[in-house]
């Protein structure tokens, strides 16, 4: 059993309307520190597979067809033993 963590993010090109509320706020806030907001998807899965690179591949081929978009997202994940 593996657990693999994945984070997705928003290709640096794609506006962010949603980070800038955010950042907006913060400043509302008086946390005038912060110079900028990223939001992004955490995801975790707990799968079987035979070994970590099957489990890497199955994972890879999630992200690619389902849980990112391409065209305006990237991943990248870790692969683990499950506890």
């Amino acid at each position: 059993m593996y657990l693999a963590r994945i984070q997705i993010k928003l290709k640096e090109s794609i506006l962010d309307p949603q980070g800038q509320a955010v950042l907006h706020a913060l400043h509302n806030l008086n946390h005038r520190e912060v110079q900028d907001v990223r939001i992004g998807k955490f995801v975790e899965l707990l799968l079987e597979s035979r070994s970590a690179e099957d489990a890497e591949q199955q994972v890879r081929k999630y992200c690619e067809s389902l849980l990112s978009n391409p065209v305006i997202e990237t991943f990248e994940f870790t692969i683990g033993a499950a506890p």
